[in-house]
């Protein structure tokens, strides 16, 4: 910014009052109907023809005001009648993630036997849904008992289940001498999901469960070796890799250490994802715990895993829709609660901002922490060994992508 800018006066962010007389010709518009500008000049010369007549006594005078009366107040009364008899029909709307565009459709409909003119249709979407606020389109008409198809989209940018309450018809027609204002029910919800990060691989889903029970293996193959699992691939050696696991002829052949990559199979693990949504977590923290959850659940799913999400508000989940849509509703609580004595009895994926949480988990369970930026990243966990993950997050930062949320839970466990 340059010194001229920075010099100058900053202006008040608050909004600007609105004046009595403007809030007056609100409520009329609401109510009855407020005067367009040529209404406000027509009133004006009826009112100088009948004083004119009331000094002159001229006939003449007196027709003039008379008729210019009648046409004021139909054009008054008309606009509001004609809105009484129109009717606005939301179709449902499919639920998107996070920065799709939500697509929303109207029908409005015209139930009266008389057409329609000059509709000025304005829909108001719900707040953080997204950077547009309303949307309008201008109508020029609507014949007798026919309907006029409206549809337009906005991009989301933020998760939440929205609701869309009523849409707002004004016109000034027949005349163009009044305007009146008509809100129509319309309400529906919109759900909008949150990101799902596509995992390619997950130690924290992946070694889950191992450090207590053996993994359940499928009937389809037959392992000869199931305790350690099939090669899925070679690596070279890193420190602190068992030394069983070196596959000693490649070593020899490439003059370094290889080490067998274990791909086991985990199908009928029952595991949870539970997300800790009590009082004290940072607003961005909590948005990146939620696409955490959201993504370990389908990468747990897509490993074979029989996985189901925990929060405190609704207990176990398990469609995909129902996760999603939980995921979308949750918020964080105006309290602190103890929610462990409610988790289920099964190894779970523990989401938590509280450190002293992590000691009272289910036997076999991980756990992802979260801390700011800055802050030691070793967690004490006493009286049991647990793994888990500690994600450090910008509090400031607005990453959309989440690109280091992934990063960190594609890494190493921690001890």
């Amino acid at each position: 910014m340059s010194n001229s800018q920075s010099d100058r006066p900053q202006r008040s962010s608050k909004p600007k009052k609105i004046s009595k007389i403007k809030r007056f010709f609100k409520w009329l518009e609401w109510r009855f109907a407020t005067p367009e500008f040529i209404g406000g000049m027509f009133t004006a010369l009826t009112l100088f023809f009948f004083m004119a007549a009331t000094n002159t006594l001229a006939g003449w005078l007196y027709v003039i005001s008379g008729v210019s009366l009648a046409l004021l107040i139909v054009g008054a009364v008309m606009p509001k009648r004609l809105l009484a008899e129109m009717v606005v029909v939301r179709s449902p709307i499919d639920p998107v993630s996070v920065g799709d565009d939500l697509w929303v459709d109207l029908t409005i409909q015209n139930t009266g036997r008389t057409e329609k003119r000059l509709l000025e249709v304005r829909d108001i979407l719900p707040e953080n849904l997204s950077n547009i606020l309303q949307q309008d389109v201008v109508i020029e008409l609507i014949a007798p008992l026919q309907e006029y198809h409206w549809n337009y989209e906005a991009k989301t940018t933020k998760r939440g289940v929205f609701w869309f309450r009523s849409t707002e018809i004004a016109t000034s027609s027949p005349l163009g001498l009044f305007r009146s204002r008509r809100a129509c029910p319309s309400g529906n919800k919109a759900i909008v999901y949150p990101t799902v990060l596509p995992l390619d691989r997950c130690p924290l889903v992946d070694q889950l469960g191992s450090d207590t029970n053996p993994r359940q293996y499928s009937d389809d193959h037959n392992y000869s070796n199931a305790t350690e699992g099939l090669t899925k691939t070679l690596r070279p050696y890193r420190w602190g890799d068992p030394t069983r696991l070196i596959h000693w002829r490649t070593s020899a052949k490439f003059g370094e250490l290889r080490v067998r990559e274990l791909e086991v199979t985990i199908g009928g693990q029952e595991v949870a994802i539970a997300l800790d949504n009590s009082a004290g977590w940072e607003a961005q923290a909590f948005e990146e715990a939620v696409v955490a959850a959201a993504s370990l659940y389908f990468y747990a799913q897509k490993s074979k895993l029989s996985v189901r999400l925990w929060t405190n508000d609704t207990g176990i989940v398990q469609s995909d829709r129902a996760v999603l849509e939980t995921l979308a509703a949750v918020n964080m609580a105006t309290s602190s609660a103890d929610l462990l004595k409610d988790l289920p009895d099964l190894p779970v994926v523990w989401i938590s901002h509280r450190s002293d949480s992590i000691a009272y988990l289910p036997s076999g369970s991980r756990w992802l922490l979260w801390q700011s930026l800055g802050q030691s990243s070793k967690v004490s966990v006493p009286n049991q060994r647990s793994l888990g993950l500690t994600i450090e997050t910008m509090l400031d930062a607005e990453d959309t992508s989440y690109k280091s949320l992934r990063s960190q839970l594609q890494g190493y466990l921690t001890l």
